[in-house]
């Protein structure tokens, strides 16, 4: 009698709503600076979007809200999206961290993943990529496809994940080619594709033969290709826009990193902190290279960036001077994260001032 109790208990557990019900699904949401476009800055951190659906499945709801300006703008779309119940929200732009940071504190229950902030909250993580690591490479690149020995870089912001690219890009592309010089044109922003453009074209007048820039759309690349010029797409493959143009692409891969993130807030298992990964972790690769490149230049690439994947190859190694003369690093030396976090100068052989 009480065996047949017991299994009509267990049978009952089973069979009731409260037991076979699954856990709801997490809800994650998305803050992106820039419109959603084919290629760029915002659509490299959907696609990231995208493989939490695809590794997840029915355990993620995903929601973004895309063309967000930095500042008031931004805290009130944070706001909005904590207050909707998302568990975990992504804000990937430099000018979101301190807004994150204030709705943060007013909803210590939620996780929020300020990426290329450098605050941390118990609440509130940072995330960045050593987009460096791949400027480095794409100069390389650069360096043995220019034929003027000038090169051109559309800037956003002088903010130093910005002159980490410009120095790298610089140290890659005089490493292999000493003549080459790079100018720089600041913008300001960080979409803006007319502007974009405009500055392309600057550039190029003024010689450049081969493009690199810092901004969130494909602009300066349909101008490379345009004018039959050369250009390194940035955040992602931009072949789209520059089929003939395009040296290669240095591209950022946010997809494991984003699922391991959402995974954390589902399982309780997320804690505040900070990650700066790089070609190593398979967050920045250089890859998609143009049909003008040819496969002695595309094999040198892909060998040094296996060297730095080792170790091997350090972007900001001495001998080193700024752009004005003064002795930064000696031979044998290579700056430290802290130095590099911290950059606020151009790399000697950059014609171009920082701005006051």
């Amino acid at each position: 009698m009480y065996k047949n109790l017991a299994a009509t208990l267990v049978a009952a557990c089973f069979l009731s709503p409260a037991f076979s019900q699954s856990p709801a699904p997490v809800k994650a949401a998305w803050v992106y600076v820039t419109p959603l476009t084919d290629a760029g800055w915002t659509q490299q951190h959907d696609q990231g979007r995208r493989a939490v659906e695809k590794a997840l499945g029915s355990q993620v709801n995903t929601t973004y809200v895309e063309n967000v300006p930095e500042g008031a703008d931004a805290e009130r779309v944070i706001r909005d999206l904590a207050a909707q119940g998302n568990q975990i929200i992504f804000t990937p732009s430099f000018g979101y961290m301190e807004p994150t940071l204030k709705v943060a504190r007013d909803f210590p229950g939620v996780k929020f993943e300020s990426v290329t902030g450098l605050k941390q909250a118990p609440n509130v993580a940072t995330a960045n990529a050593r987009y460096y690591e791949g400027r480095y490479l794409s100069g390389i690149a650069a360096g043995r496809m220019t034929r003027s020995n000038v090169a051109g870089y559309v800037a956003g912001f002088p903010i130093p994940e910005v002159l980490q690219g410009i120095n790298a890009f610089t140290v890659g592309l005089r490493s292999v080619n000493p003549k080459a010089t790079v100018k720089v044109i600041w913008l300001n922003e960080w979409f803006n594709p007319p502007r974009e453009r405009e500055a392309a074209m600057t550039l190029m007048n003024q010689g450049a033969d081969v493009l690199a820039f810092h901004t969130g759309s494909t602009a300066v690349m349909a101008a490379a290709e345009e004018r039959g010029k050369l250009a390194v797409a940035y955040h992602s493959d931009m072949r789209g826009a520059a089929p003939t143009a395009q040296i290669a692409a240095v591209t950022h891969q946010w997809g494991d990193y984003y699922t391991r993130r959402v995974k954390a807030a589902q399982d309780g298992s997320w804690r505040s902190g900070n990650l700066w990964g790089g070609v190593r972790e398979g967050m920045i690769r250089v890859e998609a290279f143009g049909p003008k490149v040819p496969q002695r230049v595309q094999e040198e690439v892909l060998a040094r960036q296996k060297d730095m994947a080792a170790a091997r190859l350090h972007p900001f190694a001495g001998p080193l001077a700024d752009n004005t003369g003064r002795a930064l690093l000696p031979r044998g030396q290579t700056l430290s994260d802290a130095q590099i976090l911290q950059m606020n100068w151009l790399v000697d052989g950059v014609q171009t001032r920082l701005p006051h």
